[in-house]
Protein backbone atom coordinates (compact mmCIF):
# COMPACT_ATOMS: atom_id res chain seq x y z
CA UNK A 1 0.00 0.00 0.00
CA UNK A 2 1.41 3.47 -0.87
CA UNK A 3 2.37 5.97 1.44
CA UNK A 4 0.28 8.42 0.51
CA UNK A 5 -3.20 5.91 0.66
CA UNK A 6 -2.10 5.45 4.39
CA UNK A 7 -1.20 9.05 4.74
CA UNK A 8 -4.85 9.43 3.93
CA UNK A 9 -6.10 6.52 6.18
CA UNK A 10 -4.62 8.40 8.67
CA UNK A 11 -5.63 11.89 8.47
CA UNK A 12 -9.62 10.13 7.60
CA UNK A 13 -9.19 8.27 11.17
CA UNK A 14 -7.83 11.58 13.10
CA UNK A 15 -10.79 13.44 10.78
CA UNK A 16 -13.32 11.58 12.33
CA UNK A 17 -11.71 11.36 16.21
CA UNK A 18 -11.35 15.12 16.09
CA UNK A 19 -14.80 16.08 14.58
CA UNK A 20 -16.44 18.89 17.02
CA UNK A 21 -20.54 19.25 16.46
CA UNK A 22 -21.65 23.07 17.59
CA UNK A 23 -24.16 22.80 19.91
CA UNK A 24 -26.08 25.42 18.86
CA UNK A 25 -26.21 25.19 15.12
CA UNK A 26 -25.21 21.35 14.71
CA UNK A 27 -22.45 22.29 12.15
CA UNK A 28 -20.00 20.12 12.27
CA UNK A 29 -16.17 21.17 12.20
CA UNK A 30 -12.58 19.81 12.39
CA UNK A 31 -10.87 20.18 15.74
CA UNK A 32 -8.20 18.44 17.49
CA UNK A 33 -9.07 18.45 21.06
CA UNK A 34 -5.56 17.60 22.36
CA UNK A 35 -5.22 20.94 21.19
CA UNK A 36 -7.05 23.04 23.13
CA UNK A 37 -4.66 23.40 26.35
CA UNK A 38 -1.87 24.89 23.58
CA UNK A 39 -4.11 26.98 22.22
CA UNK A 40 -5.60 28.34 25.70
CA UNK A 41 -1.51 29.40 26.89
CA UNK A 42 -0.74 30.35 23.89
CA UNK A 43 -3.72 33.25 23.41
CA UNK A 44 -3.34 34.26 27.21
CA UNK A 45 -0.17 35.28 26.49
CA UNK A 46 -0.75 37.28 23.33
CA UNK A 47 -3.82 38.48 24.46
CA UNK A 48 -1.66 40.11 27.43
CA UNK A 49 1.14 41.07 25.33
CA UNK A 50 -1.68 43.09 23.21
CA UNK A 51 -2.50 44.76 26.22
CA UNK A 52 0.76 46.02 27.47
CA UNK A 53 1.39 47.21 23.93
CA UNK A 54 -1.66 49.22 23.39
CA UNK A 55 -3.65 51.76 25.31
CA UNK A 56 -5.99 50.30 27.15
CA UNK A 57 -9.14 53.28 27.85
CA UNK A 58 -10.85 52.93 31.10
CA UNK A 59 -13.75 55.32 32.48
CA UNK A 60 -17.80 54.89 31.27
CA UNK A 61 -17.00 53.58 27.61
CA UNK A 62 -14.62 50.56 28.95
CA UNK A 63 -17.43 49.85 31.72
CA UNK A 64 -20.35 49.06 28.82
CA UNK A 65 -17.69 46.72 27.22
CA UNK A 66 -17.14 45.16 30.43
CA UNK A 67 -21.10 44.65 31.23
CA UNK A 68 -21.95 43.80 27.88
CA UNK A 69 -19.37 41.36 27.74
CA UNK A 70 -20.29 40.05 30.69
CA UNK A 71 -24.19 39.70 30.04
CA UNK A 72 -23.26 37.70 27.08
CA UNK A 73 -20.79 35.81 28.29
CA UNK A 74 -23.63 34.77 31.38
CA UNK A 75 -26.48 34.47 28.51
CA UNK A 76 -24.07 31.64 26.92
CA UNK A 77 -22.89 29.55 30.09
CA UNK A 78 -27.20 30.27 30.68
CA UNK A 79 -27.74 28.21 27.23
CA UNK A 80 -25.43 25.68 27.68
CA UNK A 81 -26.62 24.81 31.03
CA UNK A 82 -29.91 24.35 29.70
CA UNK A 83 -28.26 21.88 27.27
CA UNK A 84 -26.63 20.01 29.81
CA UNK A 85 -23.50 21.02 28.51
CA UNK A 86 -21.70 23.37 31.18
CA UNK A 87 -18.69 21.61 31.24
CA UNK A 88 -17.82 22.99 27.66
CA UNK A 89 -17.57 26.14 29.42
CA UNK A 90 -14.66 24.97 32.10
CA UNK A 91 -11.47 26.22 30.12
CA UNK A 92 -12.54 29.63 29.42
CA UNK A 93 -11.11 32.78 31.07
CA UNK A 94 -13.23 35.64 29.90
CA UNK A 95 -11.86 39.00 29.85
CA UNK A 96 -13.12 42.05 28.28
CA UNK A 97 -11.12 45.28 27.19
CA UNK A 98 -11.87 48.45 25.13
CA UNK A 99 -8.41 49.45 23.38
CA UNK A 100 -7.97 52.79 22.12
CA UNK A 101 -7.23 52.63 18.39
CA UNK A 102 -9.41 54.01 15.47
CA UNK A 103 -9.51 50.60 13.31
CA UNK A 104 -13.43 49.36 13.19
CA UNK A 105 -12.22 45.79 14.60
CA UNK A 106 -13.09 44.13 17.90
CA UNK A 107 -11.80 40.22 18.06
CA UNK A 108 -11.94 37.46 20.77
CA UNK A 109 -9.00 34.91 21.42
CA UNK A 110 -9.50 31.08 21.93
CA UNK A 111 -10.49 30.93 25.57
CA UNK A 112 -12.51 33.77 25.62
CA UNK A 113 -10.20 37.21 25.72
CA UNK A 114 -11.27 39.87 23.94
CA UNK A 115 -10.94 43.31 23.28
CA UNK A 116 -12.73 45.60 21.38
CA UNK A 117 -11.65 49.27 19.55
CA UNK A 118 -12.72 52.38 20.18
CA UNK A 119 -12.94 53.22 16.82
CA UNK A 120 -15.81 50.49 16.09
CA UNK A 121 -17.73 52.43 18.73
CA UNK A 122 -19.45 55.41 16.62
CA UNK A 123 -21.08 52.36 14.67
CA UNK A 124 -22.38 50.51 17.37
CA UNK A 125 -23.83 53.33 19.14
CA UNK A 126 -25.41 52.09 22.45
CA UNK A 127 -25.08 48.50 24.14
CA UNK A 128 -27.37 46.98 21.99
CA UNK A 129 -24.99 47.96 19.26
CA UNK A 130 -22.14 46.29 22.08
CA UNK A 131 -24.14 43.36 21.96
CA UNK A 132 -23.90 42.66 18.76
CA UNK A 133 -20.67 42.46 18.11
CA UNK A 134 -19.67 40.72 21.48
CA UNK A 135 -22.01 38.66 20.53
CA UNK A 136 -20.51 37.23 17.48
CA UNK A 137 -17.35 37.46 18.96
CA UNK A 138 -17.88 35.46 21.76
CA UNK A 139 -19.44 32.80 18.96
CA UNK A 140 -16.04 32.56 17.72
CA UNK A 141 -14.73 31.44 20.64
CA UNK A 142 -17.51 29.27 21.88
CA UNK A 143 -17.81 27.56 18.51
CA UNK A 144 -13.70 26.71 18.32
CA UNK A 145 -13.33 28.68 15.35
CA UNK A 146 -9.33 29.24 16.47
CA UNK A 147 -9.27 25.94 17.06
CA UNK A 148 -10.37 24.43 13.52
CA UNK A 149 -8.62 27.17 11.68
CA UNK A 150 -5.21 26.30 13.36
CA UNK A 151 -5.81 22.18 13.53
CA UNK A 152 -6.59 22.71 9.78
CA UNK A 153 -3.24 24.18 9.62
CA UNK A 154 -1.16 21.83 11.59
CA UNK A 155 -2.52 18.66 9.52
CA UNK A 156 -1.44 20.76 6.32
CA UNK A 157 1.55 21.59 7.42
CA UNK A 158 2.89 18.47 9.80
CA UNK A 159 0.02 15.73 8.65
CA UNK A 160 1.94 12.62 9.79
CA UNK A 161 3.71 13.91 12.68
CA UNK A 162 0.23 14.50 14.21
CA UNK A 163 -1.09 11.22 13.75
CA UNK A 164 2.15 9.75 15.57
CA UNK A 165 1.95 12.67 18.21
CA UNK A 166 5.58 14.10 17.28
CA UNK A 167 4.91 18.18 16.57
CA UNK A 168 7.34 19.94 19.39
CA UNK A 169 6.78 23.00 21.22
CA UNK A 170 8.33 24.97 18.67
CA UNK A 171 6.73 23.66 15.63
CA UNK A 172 3.19 24.29 18.07
CA UNK A 173 4.17 27.71 19.08
CA UNK A 174 5.23 28.63 14.90
CA UNK A 175 1.86 27.66 13.22
CA UNK A 176 -0.34 29.48 16.57
CA UNK A 177 2.41 33.05 15.69
CA UNK A 178 1.52 32.81 12.03
CA UNK A 179 -2.40 32.50 12.50
CA UNK A 180 -2.36 34.94 15.37
CA UNK A 181 0.89 37.54 15.05
CA UNK A 182 -0.50 39.59 17.32
CA UNK A 183 1.20 42.89 18.94
CA UNK A 184 1.46 46.57 18.61
CA UNK A 185 0.11 46.32 14.91
CA UNK A 186 -2.94 43.70 15.85
CA UNK A 187 -3.55 41.20 12.63
CA UNK A 188 -6.12 38.28 13.65
CA UNK A 189 -6.34 35.02 11.76
CA UNK A 190 -8.85 35.31 9.05
CA UNK A 191 -11.98 33.08 9.52
CA UNK A 192 -14.02 31.70 6.54
CA UNK A 193 -17.71 33.15 5.86
CA UNK A 194 -19.07 30.11 6.87
CA UNK A 195 -16.79 30.85 10.35
CA UNK A 196 -18.42 34.70 10.26
CA UNK A 197 -22.08 33.03 9.50
CA UNK A 198 -22.21 30.92 12.21
CA UNK A 199 -20.96 33.27 15.00
CA UNK A 200 -23.35 36.37 13.34
CA UNK A 201 -26.08 33.42 14.24
CA UNK A 202 -24.73 32.40 17.43
CA UNK A 203 -24.11 36.02 18.33
CA UNK A 204 -28.00 37.11 17.67
CA UNK A 205 -29.10 34.18 20.11
CA UNK A 206 -26.68 35.25 22.47
CA UNK A 207 -27.74 38.55 22.62
CA UNK A 208 -31.06 38.41 22.91
CA UNK A 209 -30.68 35.73 25.64
CA UNK A 210 -28.83 38.33 27.33
CA UNK A 211 -31.83 40.59 27.31
CA UNK A 212 -31.04 42.82 24.20
CA UNK A 213 -33.24 42.93 20.99
CA UNK A 214 -31.98 40.78 18.37
CA UNK A 215 -33.76 43.08 15.28
CA UNK A 216 -31.63 45.71 16.07
CA UNK A 217 -28.36 43.28 14.55
CA UNK A 218 -29.97 44.41 11.30
CA UNK A 219 -29.62 48.49 11.87
CA UNK A 220 -25.68 47.75 12.97
CA UNK A 221 -24.56 45.78 10.33
CA UNK A 222 -26.43 48.39 7.55
CA UNK A 223 -24.23 51.12 9.60
CA UNK A 224 -21.22 48.70 9.25
CA UNK A 225 -21.75 48.51 5.89
CA UNK A 226 -21.95 51.84 5.47
CA UNK A 227 -18.98 52.70 7.04
CA UNK A 228 -16.89 51.00 4.09
CA UNK A 229 -18.48 52.72 1.32
CA UNK A 230 -15.94 54.59 -0.66
CA UNK A 231 -12.94 53.58 1.51
CA UNK A 232 -11.13 50.67 2.90
CA UNK A 233 -13.09 48.20 4.04
CA UNK A 234 -13.15 47.75 8.17
CA UNK A 235 -10.92 45.02 9.63
CA UNK A 236 -14.22 43.92 10.83
CA UNK A 237 -16.15 42.81 7.65
CA UNK A 238 -12.83 41.50 5.65
CA UNK A 239 -13.93 38.23 5.85
CA UNK A 240 -17.52 38.39 5.86
CA UNK A 241 -20.41 37.71 4.28
CA UNK A 242 -21.63 41.04 1.80
CA UNK A 243 -23.72 42.99 3.79
CA UNK A 244 -27.56 41.87 1.67
CA UNK A 245 -26.21 38.22 2.43
CA UNK A 246 -25.40 38.64 6.07
CA UNK A 247 -29.24 40.84 5.90
CA UNK A 248 -31.03 37.94 4.51
CA UNK A 249 -29.17 35.43 6.87
CA UNK A 250 -30.17 37.44 10.12
CA UNK A 251 -33.80 37.99 8.86
CA UNK A 252 -34.26 33.95 8.75
CA UNK A 253 -32.18 33.50 12.26
CA UNK A 254 -34.43 36.37 13.40
CA UNK A 255 -37.74 34.09 14.60
CA UNK A 256 -35.72 32.07 16.79
CA UNK A 257 -33.53 34.19 18.14
CA UNK A 258 -36.88 36.76 19.03
CA UNK A 259 -37.76 32.94 21.05
CA UNK A 260 -35.35 33.87 23.25
CA UNK A 261 -35.52 37.38 23.23
CA UNK A 262 -39.38 36.86 24.46
CA UNK A 263 -38.07 34.65 27.14
CA UNK A 264 -35.85 37.20 28.41
CA UNK A 265 -38.57 39.30 29.06
CA UNK A 266 -38.32 41.50 25.94
CA UNK A 267 -40.73 43.21 24.18
CA UNK A 268 -41.97 41.71 20.76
Amino acid sequence: MKFTHLLGIGAAVLSVAACTTNPMTGRKSFQIGSLNSEITTSSLQQYKQTLTESKVVTGSQATSVKNVGNKIKNAAEKYYASIGRSADLAGYQWEFNLIQDNQVNAWCMPGGKVAVYTGILPITKDETGLAVVMGHEVSHALAGHGNERISQAMVAQYGGQILGGAISNSQWASVFQKAYPIGSQVALLKYGRTQESEADKMGLNLMAIAGYDPRQAIPFWTRMAASSSGSQQPEFLSTHPNSDTRISDIQKDLPKALEYYKAAGGKI
